[in-house]
């Protein structure tokens, strides 16, 4: 049946797509939209209160805020890593109430990310929401149906936002106890600032098989740079989350600065993909972190492609015994592009294990490093760590550094790290090439085998969306 709130949006959908018809060709005048509310340029005590008040939040709420704004003038920017001298951080704007309307014109985005849109076979909606042309308001619609599939089980699915008004005591109980405003200057920001983001509430038991994605809620509540997600999966619980998708998302804005919270009770399971392929203007500077308690399993499966900056460590403190952590990760830097990006494994209990399998490549001289660390306390007696890292360097001026940090102390544990960097093998495209391929499309076919362990993890849609991304990538369609 179709409810009156599903038909409303129906009409609104019908009114977008002549919008969309006029802002997909270049010869439509520009129309600039304003948003129905903002905070300006700049950052201070009151716009946090401001922040605070539009969003009618609990008073504990404003003071985690304004806490978090203190410690974010305290703390310093990161003394390790890339560059980040040219990030103007006063000339931000915080907090935007988006419009209904595009926020910007269809004829502002570049002619090569359009083209991206095109081969990939981007729906003409979706490539306007993500060039910021579009509020993509069908995916509502979607959104609320994956919504009342999953409340059946007892899931909350819901945003960040929406959360802290409904279920105030759940948020307020795991607020910042994984990443506290005090962890990095931009754990302290996210936490003055944040805006949209996820809430997932995965009751005692309750399995769920198929993946929940937040790429369904791509609607201009969720656009904020600032976003904060927090996932709480309850002892034997199973959940697999998706979240955002493998277009290109074109933003005026030169940060992103997300906060992730995981927490994995006894004998659960997460697993947490995500696929991030920003502009060339961003920094993408994000804080994700997850507790795993006894047998309990937390898996990352990680890929970064575009920004101009990216720095992110997804973390898992195994805080139970037989507790298990994986990451899995693919970064690609094309020009101008430096991705310092790795994980961290902490051991702080027994018989623990872990795993990191990080793979880049490096094209027209972009940088991809990976740094990472595993920590083995004085409690983890029994447990195990494995990890590999495998560059692949397509040019003399592309490079790539590895980073380890290993920390051991205790005596009854065991650990395997491997690094390699090389070029393509260049008996591998004689061969391919004798047998009457081209060398692009040898070239194609041994990357897209060196990053086939990361593709056959995503979900089906994922998965060809992002070996389309990659082959672009390649020939030079992207980045």
């Amino acid at each position: 049946m179709l409810n009156t709130k599903n038909t409303k949006n129906n009409e609104q959908v019908a009114a977008n797509a002549k919008q969309l018809a006029a802002a997909t060709n270049d010869a439509a005048p520009r129309v600039d939209y304003a948003p129905i509310y903002s905070t300006g340029r700049g950052l201070n005590a009151d716009i946090v209160r401001a922040i605070s008040k539009a969003k009618h939040e609990p008073e504990w709420m404003l003071q985690e805020r304004l806490s978090a704004y203190a410690e974010y003038q305290r703390q310093s920017l990161p003394h390790f890593g890339p560059d980040l001298s040219g990030l103007d951080l006063d000339s931000m704007r915080y907090y935007q109430k988006p419009t209904d309307h595009p926020v910007r014109s269809w004829a502002d985005v570049p002619a090569s990310l359009k083209t991206t849109f095109e081969q990939m076979g981007v729906p003409a909606a979706e490539r306007a929401y993500l060039a910021g042309a579009s509020a993509q308001f069908e995916s509502e619609v979607v959104y609320s149906h994956i919504k009342t599939a999953v409340e059946k089980y007892g899931i909350i699915f819901c945003g960040m936002d929406e959360a802290l008004q409904k279920y105030p005591e759940l948020v307020h109980q795991y607020w910042g106890k994984l990443v506290p405003a005090s962890d990095n200057k931009f754990a302290a920001l996210n936490t003055a600032v944040w805006s949209g983001g996820t809430f997932l509430y995965v009751p005692a038991g309750v399995q769920l098989d198929t993946p929940l994605q937040a790429f369904f809620r791509i609607n201009a509540e969720n656009t904020g740079q600032f976003e904060r997600t927090m996932i709480i999966v309850e002892p034997g619980a199973h959940i697999n989350y998706v979240e955002g998708c493998t277009a290109p998302t074109y933003s005026t804005a030169s940060l992103h600065a997300a906060v992730v919270e995981v927490f994995v009770k006894e004998n659960a399971y997460a697993r947490y993909t995500t696929i991030q392929n920003w502009s060339n203007n961003v920094y993408s500077l994000e804080t994700k972190r997850a507790q795993a308690l006894a047998g309990a399993t937390m898996e990352w499966v990680d890929g970064n492609l575009g920004s101009k900056t990216t720095m992110k460590y997804p973390s898992v403190y195994l805080d139970g015994e037989g507790a298990h952590g994986t990451m899995l990760s693919i970064a690609v830097a094309g020009h101008g592009i430096t991705l310092d990006s790795g994980a961290r494994m902490i051991h702080n209990a027994p018989n623990t294990t872990s795993s990191i399998v990080s793979k880049s490549i490096a094209k027209d001289g972009g940088a991809t490093d990976y740094r990472g660390t595993v920590r083995f306390t004085d409690k983890s007696h029994g447990s195990f760590a494995h990890v590999e890292c495998d560059t692949i360097l397509m040019d003399e001026a592309s490079r790539s550094n590895t980073i380890p940090i290993n920390e051991i102390n205790c005596n009854d544990v065991a650990m395997e790290h491997e690094a390699k960097v090389s070029k393509l093998s260049e008996a591998q495209l004689y061969y391919l090439m004798s047998r009457g391929l081209s060398e692009a499309k040898a070239t194609e076919m041994l990357i897209m085998g060196f990053v086939e362990p990361f593709a056959k993890e995503l979900p089906m849609e994922y998965a060809v969306e992002l070996n389309r991304l990659i082959k672009m990538e390649m020939t030079g369609a992207v980045g």
